[in-house]
Formats: structure tokens, C-alpha cells, sequence
């Protein structure tokens, strides 16, 4: 479970919006937000301005796979969550349960859609923060307004972000105030989904205000959600159940005393409960799910950040505190587990505190070297309770007692304390002006206490099951603290960089990533069903990947012709999988051998007339198991060749035309055509039983969405109006992997028409 927020109260403005008739070739970031370090090389108005190498540096200097979306591009394509950007990013594809519960896959890395126990794949930063923990967790999916820029990098970036980022990471970098002079704006969406959904909301404010002139100002966003669902729940009687209340804001002081001296303090707060999650069963209907509770993943969440930036003459100092707490339900009903013969729902509750410092040195841009070096330490409080129970009608019928009066025959907790002490650096020598070498380098150690609470466990399946009725005893399960010993792990990379000209940079680079150890809090535990079935192993050890890419960049033209393009080659050694026992779809953490992923991306954009916008990204990829020992198939249910969990081919296909239109008047009109083929939600096998193929393998849809947008901009009010999955595709998008879950399939929003009205101050 994941979530942050922080505590403030901050008032939601409606009145405005970035402007509508958005170019993908944007101006440089914001010169008021603290930069990562000095500006870049060469840079001019049309060049697109990132910090992924910890410094600012043209989009097209980076040597990696780089996908950047200015607040502008979010506003015109109407992207506001992780969905959005999933759909526009090359070897990306997000896989969603509900909102708050999904996942990310970056380049093939992954071995089903959920990693349920295990640790993200693609690490999700908010400004300094990671967000991201574990896969089965509430995840928060923020607001995303009035943003500075949004970054999806992809390859492993363990060098400079850590653990947990082993295929990719994606970077939502919040927009500082402006010192200058006093703005607002606010933007309101309403869609309407007539085949059988809902209205949707969504409404954003900001406002800017200089407190002192050129040295201290305050910048506060507000925003609230309320997005009928398109889902119907038959089991609670409620049409249209997967609805999401989601509301919160931010607020940021920046103090600029000196040219050399800038502190920047922020306070973010986000609740956003939706109140049921969003999978369906085809077999019922359209659009139709069963459970017999909602399914809740719900967060609210609180980010508190302080970081100050100092300019010393050749270097700039970089120091982030931040801190989250994060708090989380996660109800399901895994009545699903024995075909919904017997109820069996699961209550959590959690709560994640999280302290993240980082402090770095980045050289000034000029001389021979460039050189980063930083510390990194983060501390993680994970407190878990939950409950399993029944129903009391139905242990009733059974002539079953002894539990309590809430019917729980399974009580749990635990309270998991982790850290990571990490030092990194990078350093690039430029052999001529054209050619240059990067070598990077980080060690991090890592440590995790787990206290479990006493509660207790019963006979409760092994009666059901066994048609036994009577006193079902409460077996105790007595507290204890294992404090798991503590690893090192390393991570680097090497890149070589030759420009031959400032409009073209090539590339060739290596690097690695790692996860961190999972320990199964059941380990060593038996099942109550089949005792002969497997007995849950203590865990998962830390496994790793090497990324061998080459690239080329390009701008032309003036920047009316853009490339990007990629190839690599991936090597994933011991790899972290998460499997069910299948006779009580217990979940465990377990390794097996290897797997290769390989692939092309491309992002195109041209401009073949003016103010005419075309753009084409895509990706080829094939990831399959490569190694696997018998007994590693025995207990994952994996095959030697057994695809990963992600599509051979994904992509997008993008314009934007802008137009004069009477009385000073401007107009737009843009469309985005996603493509997304067919992949497999898991392995082929059941965990356990050697050769025996699972009923829970399925594949996903290939589809196509198409979306539709055109706009009128009349001085500082803009009006767009939209259509979403505009053929009104039922595709199947995500299919969840364990038995216990009755609805397992994902589909798209049914088609949507809407308007957003912004205006700008």
C-alpha cells in the first residue's frame, strides 16, 4: 500500500488552464525552481530542458530513452493521471486494477501485471519522493496540474535514483512560484460517458503570489475529483460502483535571498477514495463485476518537503528533506479463492512514514568534466493490520462458532522498519567537444527489522471445506522481531556520447539495476487446506539487470523534424517473482533464473507546415524467460520461453493543428491513436504443480483507442471539447493473475465526451 499527503488547508481556484493550443517542442523550465544545477549547453526557446542527469541539459544532450510532457502537453491530450502518460510513452504500459492499485511496466520488466510483495519495477518520484513500494500496495496516482514538467525515463537508473528503479523512473517535478509578478489560473472538465457511465469532474485552481518582489513568493494549486464510474457491481447493488472522490492540494514558499541562495518549502495533501475497484467479469454482462463488499483502495497521503540550493563558484549544492505519511485501505473480497462457495474478505490498514534525504554536488557546465556526487538515505516505517473473515449469516449456517462477533477467523499485523544508506556519483569527460564518456557509480545498504503483532488464526477453510461445524478455536500467533541481516549492493553504468553536430547525439551506454531482498512474513507457514501443498518459502533474494542500449537523437530544421530513437538488450538474473500457493492463494516472494528483454523505441515528431504538429512513437519488444532449474518451475509455475508480462509492439500516433480564427481568435484540433497488442497476464503453469497449466493464464486485448480534441482560445479563456476511445472499445487492457479476485479483467473507459473550460489570469 502506498499513499502521501500532507496538511494544509488550501483553496481550490476554478479558473484557468494552460493554453490549449500546445506544442510537444517547449521553452525551457521554469527559471524560478530551484535548477538540479547550472543551465545547459547551448541551449535556445525551442529546446526541451530536463534534469534526469541530476543537472539541466537539452532533452536531445541526454544520453538515455527520455520521454518529457510540459504542463502544456498534459492540458491539450487531457492527461491527469499515470494512464495518460503510460499511453504516450514508448515500452510503457500501465497495469490498473483501480485507481490507487496499479502498476507500471518499463521495457518488458515484469512477470504479470500486479508483483504482488515485490518491489516496483519502475520507481515513481513526486519531486524528491519516491512513492512507489511494493506491488500489491495502494499507490497513489497524484493530480496532475499546474506541473513544471513530467519525465519518464526509461533503462535502469540505479546510478542516480536508486533501488527499485531496475527498468525505468518516472519523475513528476511540481512548478515553483513565480517571484515576479501575482497569476491564478483554474480548469474544469466535464465528460459525460453515455453507454452506461456516469458525468466526471475535475476541477483545478492555482494562484501565484510574489510576497516580497524578487525574493520571496507563495504558489498554491487546489484540486477536486469526482468521477462517476462506468462499472456495476451486482453483488452490492450499486450501478456505476468504480466511482473516484479524489481531492487535495499543495502549497509552495520559495525564498530567494541572494542570486546564489534559494530555499523552496512545499506541503502537499491528497484523499482520494474511489470506491470500488474497477475489474469486471465478462461471463455476467457488460461492464459488470460481483463482490459482495466494495473493493477499497483508498489513500490519503501527505508530503512535506524543504530543499535548498546553493550556486558556489563551479559547483551547485543541493540539500532535499522530505518527508510522507502515507495511509491506506485495501478491503477486498476473495470470495473468488473457492469459486465464492465461501466468504472470505480481506480488511487492511496501513500507514507508510517515509524520510528521504539527499544531498548532492553537480559541477557547473563548461570544462572538461561534468561530475555529480551525492548521499542518499531513506528510512521507511511500514505498519500493517489486517483481518480475514467471514460472515456471521454464514457461520451461522454452518453451525460454526467461537470467533467474534465480526466473524474474523484470521487476525495479523506487523510493523516493518527499512532503510537504504546509499553514496553515488557520475563523471563525463569530454574527450573533444564531440565525443565524451560517462561513468557512474552507486553503493547502497539496506536493512529491514519486521516486528509482527500478536493476533491469532483458526480451522476456518480446513472446516468449511471438510463440511465440519462446531467451536472453531482461536490459535494464537505469538509476537515476534526478526531483524533480517543486512546487504550491500552496487550499481553502475558506462555511456559513450559522440555529437556531430548540435543538432544530432548519439550514444552507446550500459547500466544496471537492483532490487532490494523480500522476506515472506509467512514463511515456513503450511496450508490449513492441503497440508501437502508447498510450504511458503522465507523469501525472495535481490536480483538484478543489465541494460545494453545504443541511441540517436536528433532536431532538424529548425526543430521541425524531431528522432529519438533506441535499442537494447536486457539481462534480468534472479528474478523476483510472486506466486500463490494454490490451495489458500497465499502469496509469496520467490526467485527464478533469467530472462532477456529486447526492443526498439522511437518518438518522431514533424512539423511539415506551420503550426502543424505530427508525431509517431513506438515500441518492439520480446521478453521471455531464458534460464529456469526444475524446481524454480515447480514453484513459480513459469516455462523455459514463457513470455513476460508486456506487449511485442505498443505505440501512439499523435497531431495538433492550430489555426487564426476571427476577432483574434485561435483555434486547435489534435487526435492520439494508442496502440496496444495482446500479452500475458502471468505464467502458463500453476505454482506447485509441475506441468499442470494454470486456469488463471489469459491474454490481454490488442486494441486501439483513438481521442479526439478541438479548441478555441479567445484572450485568456480557452475552451476545448474532447472525445475519449472514440470507436467505444470494450478492450480487455489488464487481466489480474490469482484466483482469489472473481472480477479479474480490466477494460477501457467506455467512450467519453467533454469539456474543459480554463482561464488564465
Amino acid at each position: 500500500m502506498n499513499r502521501l499527503a500532507c496538511t494544509s488547508s488550501l483553496v481550490a481556484l476554478i479558473v484557468a488552464a494552460a493554453p490549449a493550443a500546445a506544442q510537444t517542442i517547449t521553452a525551457p523550465a521554469d527559471e524560478n525552481r530551484p535548477a538540479d544545477a547550472a543551465p545547459a549547453r547551448n541551449t535556445d526557446p525551442a529546446d526541451i530542458v530536463v534534469t534526469a542527469t541530476r543537472r539541466s541539459e537539452r532533452l536531445q544532450d541526454v544520453p538515455l530513452s527520455i520521454t518529457a510532457f510540459t504542463q502544456a502537453d498534459l492540458t491539450e491530450k487531457g492527461i491527469v493521471s499515470y494512464e495518460g502518460i503510460a499511453r504516450q510513452t514508448p515500452g510503457v504500459v500501465l497495469d490498473r486494477r483501480s485507481d490507487n492499485n496499479l502498476s507500471i511496466t518499463t521495457r518488458g520488466i515484469s512477470t504479470n501485471g500486479y508483483q504482488a510483495g515485490l518491489q516496483s519495477t519502475t520507481t515513481v518520484y513526486l519531486d524528491e519522493l519516491p512513492l512507489t513500494t511494493i506491488g500489491n500496495s495502494v499507490t497513489l496516482d497524484p493530480n496532475l496540474y499546474d506541473v513544471e514538467r513530467v519525465e519518464f525515463l526509461r533503462g535502469p537508473q540505479g546510478t542516480l535514483f536508486g533501488s527499485g528503479s531496475l527498468s525505468g523512473a518516472l519523475r513528476i517535478l511540481t512548478k515553483s512560484p513565480d517571484l515576479t509578478g501575482f497569476d491564478a489560473s483554474g480548469l474544469a472538465d466535464i465528460g459525460v460517458t453515455p453507454d452506461g457511465g456516469g458525468v466526471r469532474q475535475r476541477y483545478n485552481g492555482m494562484i501565484n503570489v510574489p510576497l516580497a518582489s524578487d525574493t520571496l513568493g507563495l504558489r498554491v494549486v487546489g484540486f477536486y475529483r469526482n468521477e462517476e464510474g462506468y462499472v456495476d457491481n451486482i453483488g452490492t447493488g450499486v450501478k456505476n460502483s468504480n466511482t473516484l472522490k479524489d481531492w487535495g492540494g499543495r502549497a509552495i514558499l520559495l525564498w530567494k535571498p541572494t542570486d546564489r541562495l534559494s530555499i523552496r518549502l512545499m506541503a502537499l495533501y491528497e484523499n482520494s477514495h474511489p470506491e470500488d475497484a474497477s475489474l469486471i467479469t465478462p461471463e455476467l454482462g457488460d461492464r459488470k463485476r460481483y463482490t459482495t463488499i466494495p473493493d477499497l483502495y483508498t489513500s490519503k497521503t501527505q508530503l512535506y518537503n524543504a530543499t535548498l540550493d546553493y550556486q558556489f563558484d563551479g559547483a551547485h549544492l543541493t540539500s532535499s528533506s522530505s518527508y510522507g505519511y502515507q495511509d491506506g485501505l485495501f478491503e477486498v473480497d476473495l470470495g473468488g479463492t473457492f469459486g465464492l462457495a465461501v466468504p472470505f474478505n480481506l480488511f487492511d490498514h496501513g500507514v507508510w512514514k517515509t524520510f528521504v534525504q539527499e544531498t548532492r554536488l553537480v559541477s557547473d557546465p563548461g570544462g572538461r568534466f561534468d561530475w555529480t556526487v551525492g548521499g542518499y538515505y531513506l528510512h521507511r516505517n511500514m505498519f500493517l493490520e489486517g483481518r480475514q473473515a467471514s460472515t456471521p449469516d454464514f457461520l451461522a449456517a454452518r453451525g460454526l462458532t467461537g470467533l467474534p462477533a465480526d466473524a474474523t477467523f484470521y487476525q495479523f499485523g506487523s510493523d516493518a522498519r527499512s532503510y537504504e544508506l546509499a553514496g553515488f556519483g557520475e563523471l563525463t569527460y569530454h574527450l573533444t567537444d564531440k565525443l565524451s564518456v560517462t561513468g557512474g557509480l552507486r553503493y547502497g545498504k539496506y536493512d529491514t527489522t519486521v516486528d509482527v503483532h500478536a493476533g491469532f488464526n483458526s480451522l476456518y477453510f480446513a472446516y468449511v471445506l471438510g463440511g465440519f461445524s462446531g467451536e472453531l478455536a482461536q490459535t494464537p500467533i505469538a509476537a515476534s522481531t526478526t531483524d533480517y541481516p543486512s546487504a550491500a549492493k552496487a550499481s553502475w553504468k558506462a555511456s559513450l556520447s559522440y555529437k556531430p553536430s548540435n543538432s544530432l547525439t548519439t550514444y552507446a551506454t550500459v547500466s544496471t539495476g537492483y532490487r532490494t531482498p523480500v522476506y515472506n512474513a509467512r514463511a515456513g507457514v503450511a496450508s490449513t487446506v492441503d497440508p501437502s501443498d508447498l510450504i511458503i518459502p522465507e523469501g525472495a533474494g535481490s536480483d538484478s539487470l543489465t541494460n545494453y542500449e545504443i541511441g540517436a537523437k536528433g532536431r532538424w530544421f529548425g526543430g521541425k523534424l524531431t528522432a529519438n530513437l533506441a535499442a537494447y538488450y536486457i539481462d534480468w538474473r534472479n528474478i523476483q517473482v510472486q506466486a500463490n500457493r494454490q490451495s489458500d492463494s497465499i502469496q509469496f516472494a520467490t526467485n527464478i533464473g533469467r530472462a532477456v528483454s529486447k526492443g526498439l523505441e522511437a518518438e518522431i515528431t514533424v512539423t511539415p507546415i506551420d503550426r502543424l504538429v505530427l508525431g509517431l512513437n513506438g515500441s518492439l519488444n520480446d521478453a521471455q524467460v531464458t534460464k529456469l532449474t526444475a524446481s524454480e518451475a515447480a514453484i513459480s509455475g513459469a516455462v523455459k520461453n514463457a513470455r513476460l508480462a508486456s506487449p511485442h509492439l505498443q505505440g501512439s500516433f499523435f497531431g495538433s493543428y492550430g489555426y487564426d480564427l476571427p476577432s483574434g481568435a485561435t483555434g486547435f484540433t489534435s487526435f492520439q491513436v494508442q496502440h496496444v497488442g495482446s500479452f500475458p497476464n502471468g505464467f502458463p503453469n500453476t505454482p506447485g504443480q509441475p506441468g499442470t497449466p494454470s486456469p488463471l493464464t489469459d491474454y490481454t486485448d490488442t486494441y486501439t483507442n483513438i481521442n479526439i480534441q478541438t479548441g478555441v482560445r479567445i484572450g485568456r479563456l480557452s475552451t476545448t471539447f474532447y472525445m475519449e476511445n472514440v470507436t467505444n472499445s470494450r478492450a480487455v487492457t489488464y487481466i489480474h493473475p490469482e484466483a482469489f479476485t472473481y472480477s479479474r479483467y480490466s477494460i477501457l473507459r467506455p467512450r467519453t465526451f467533454g469539456v474543459r473550460l480554463g482561464y488564465n489570469l
